[in-house]
């Protein structure tokens, strides 16, 4: 027996990881997938000028990054217009929710979320103590108004929500988020993920304003812009609390290649545009793929659709199940009634002729 001597909180923490990755399925049947689209990533991939500067700064990944990403960061404030010390960039927003956690909670703090929601956010805050207070959706939706009955009864360090939403997709107007954020007290800061903000319709994002001090929003590389593969992300903030991260960010993790990277999306919106189009049309044909299967959608603000299976959770989980035995890699939401629900990824033609060859098959086996 071991008699290192791990911290208490450690100790009763479980070995886990927040999602069960495509890999350890493959690893598990022996298989690899033909259709990769549960994951959420861009399977259209970044602009061809994001390969060709990796291709150009490869002969220098033995070089560490710059550890004040000054470049990437003054290219972010150029395109949202906010000042640069308003910005921390890190290893993808994962690693963004963990520095907030090791920033706020101390053990036995509570924060609030939603149950269902981005469970990383979880993984976190539990990983420092945090006790989790979880909010249920309404009809699909992220229910802002019990999460602020919530917040001014329990008086959270930290209050979580994704706009727009993972994982149904849906998404409040900018009015409604910022009518929440006003009705919140100063005193609990709440990380707004905006993850796939790029893919939603006009009047989903808020106007950016930096004075807020309780406000920090999440932005990423890893949908629209095709960069999942290289982790890089970054917040928005008051400059006070953006300051804090110097503190404890990891600041050589964000690599060379992936600062040259993010610095080449950035500066090529035009493939932002392109990308948006692509996604519509996937999405408009997983619609109608559900709907000739005689299922429900839920209208999604994302590059992903979360498809109504008609039934319960254990019903949804054999059509997954199904669909991963024809090598079709979907996922689904962790909670009831969430959980009804298969959450399928915009993806190739390819990838959704074999999703539309596979999808009845599942349901019949099912129903069987």
């Amino acid at each position: 027996m071991s008699t290192l001597r791990f911290a208490r909180l450690i100790e009763e923490l479980p070995a886990t990881v927040p999602f069960v990755g495509p890999e350890n399925l493959e690893r598990s049947s022996g298989r690899t997938f033909l259709s990769r689209i549960g994951a959420n990533e861009n399977v259209f991939g970044p602009s061809s000028n994001v390969l060709e500067e990796i291709d150009r700064f490869k002969g220098t990944s033995w070089q560490y990054g710059d550890p004040e990403l000054l470049e990437l960061r003054s290219a972010i404030s150029d395109l949202l217009g906010v000042d640069i010390d308003e910005i921390v960039v890190g290893e993808g927003i994962d690693a963004l929710l963990g520095y907030v956690c090791h920033l706020f909670i101390d053990p036995g703090d509570t924060v609030i979320t939603s149950d269902g929601s981005y469970p990383t956010f979880n993984f976190h805050a539990k990983g420092h103590g945090g006790q989790i207070h979880s909010i249920s959706y309404v009809s699909d939706h992220v229910d802002l108004k019990s999460l602020a009955e919530s917040a001014s009864i329990k008086d959270p360090k930290l209050i979580y929500l994704a706009n727009p939403d993972n994982p149904m997709g849906t998404s409040w107007d900018s009015e409604d988020i910022d009518e929440f954020v006003s009705g919140i007290s100063e005193r609990s800061l709440i990380l707004l993920d905006e993850a796939y903000g790029e893919f939603a319709g006009d009047g989903v994002l808020p106007a950016i304003n930096t004075s807020l001090t309780n406000l920090i929003r999440f932005r990423t590389f890893s949908k629209a812009y095709g960069l999942a593969g290289l982790r890089i992300g970054y917040a928005i903030g008051h400059r006070d609390l953006i300051r804090e991260f110097e503190k404890i960010r990891n600041h050589f993790g964000v690599g060379k290649l992936s600062q040259v990277a993010a610095l080449a999306a950035i500066k090529d919106q035009g493939h932002i545009t392109h990308t948006l189009r692509l996604v519509e049309e996937s999405k408009a044909r997983i619609y109608r793929i559900a709907a000739d299967n005689g299922l429900r959608v839920i209208q999604s603000d994302t590059n992903f659709v979360t498809i109504d299976c008609g039934y319960d959770g254990d019903y949804a989980r054999q059509v997954l199940e199904s669909l991963i035995r024809m090598r079709v890699f979907v996922r689904m939401p962790a909670v009831a009634p969430l959980d009804r629900c298969i959450r399928v990824t915009c993806g190739t033609n390819s990838d959704l002729d074999l999703f539309a060859q596979s999808l009845p098959i599942a349901l019949a086996e099912a129903g069987e």
